[in-house]
Parts: structure tokens; C-alpha cells; sequence
């Protein structure tokens, strides 16, 4: 199993990236089919805040990423529960995307939730999809870490790894941090 690990700082530009924000992404790749893409990013909001809003409050993400998430829709189930299914509207490298989701696992301990992609645009290019958030708090400080955990299974070896599926995410993250964070 190879592994490698890419460390960035934001850029200096204040218009792309938050300054508190910082990045480690973890590529393992374990066959060429299969994958697993990991990156932490800090943000200040707590871990409750934030795994309550991933959880609890999904649908109110397109207030936070309007330019990311457009919609999220409970297509069956309860919120935060595990088995219920979400339909996602969003938006990636600048095209409409859709995913319908089933919530695979909630940890409220360890600020824990895992959903399973079940069908959209995603299982085009994939066999499997899974989507792992877990956010604890800082070792120094205030704040948190937000962990993102992507594995997967490609259709064929003419696919892609997910890098941009990664990013999104950690654009995403930052964006529920902003609204957490802003003054009221």
C-alpha cells in the first residue's frame, strides 16, 4: 500500500482562502481501482457546532454554500438518523450534480457521521462511494479539525481519483465554518 502526504498553508490571498484555514491531505491508494483520499481542515467553529450541522441540519447547507450546495432533501427518514436517505442538488467543476445518500453511521461522541453514495452522478464513474466527517477539537487552541475521508471503488482504471470531490468538500467545510463563525 503506497501513501503519501501533501501539507499546504493558505495562500496569502485573503479572497480565496481563509487565513485559520489549514489543509493536510493524505492520498492511500491501495489498488487501482480502489482508493481512500483523507484531509483535515481547521476551522474555528466548535466540534459541535459543526457535527450538528452536518447532521442534524443538512438542508440548511445551501444556505452556507449556496455556490456549492443547492439543494438537500429528505428522501426518507430523520434527520441524523442512521439508514435515512438524503437527495443532494450541488454543483462541481461548474456542472449540476445530484447524489442520493444513505446515512451509514452517526457518532455523536466522536462527532462522527458516514454516508453511502446510492446513486447520482457519482456512480457513473464509481462503484462505491463513501463519505466520512469527523471533527474534533484542536490539540492547541480554539477550534476544531474537520477530518474528510473519501473511499472508493472506480468503475475502471480510465477514472480519475476524486481529488476534486476532496476539494469540494474542504470548500464546503469552510463555508459551514464561515456561517458558524460569523458575527451575529
Amino acid at each position: 500500500m503506497a501513501s503519501s502526504t501533501l501539507t499546504g498553508k493558505p495562500e496569502a490571498d485573503a479572497a480565496n482562502k481563509p487565513q485559520h484555514v489549514h489543509h493536510t491531505i493524505t492520498s492511500t491508494k491501495s489498488s487501482a481501482l480502489t482508493g481512500k483520499l483523507e484531509a483535515d481542515v481547521e476551522i474555528k467553529a466548535s466540534p459541535e457546532q459543526f457535527h450538528d450541522m452536518i447532521t442534524n441540519k443538512p438542508h440548511h447547507l445551501n444556505r452556507t454554500c449556496d455556490d456549492k450546495i443547492q439543494g438537500c432533501d429528505l428522501h426518507e427518514g430523520e434527520w441524523g438518523k442512521v439508514g435515512t436517505i438524503i437527495n443532494w442538488s450541488y454543483v462541481l467543476d461548474g456542472k449540476a450534480k445530484q447524489a442520493k445518500e444513505v446515512i451509514e453511521a452517526v457518532d455523536p461522541n466522536k462527532k462522527l457521521i458516514i454516508f453511502r453514495v446510492i446513486e447520482g452522478d457519482l456512480m457513473e464513474e464509481y462503484k462505491s462511494f463513501l463519505l466520512s466527517i469527523q471533527v474534533s477539537s484542536k490539540s492547541e487552541g480554539s477550534g476544531s479539525v474537520v477530518h474528510l475521508t473519501l473511499e472508493y471503488e472506480k468503475l475502471h482504471q480510465g477514472i480519475n481519483h476524486p481529488q476534486t470531490m476532496l476539494q469540494f468538500m474542504k470548500d464546503v467545510s469552510n463555508g459551514i465554518d464561515a456561517h458558524l463563525t460569523k458575527p451575529n
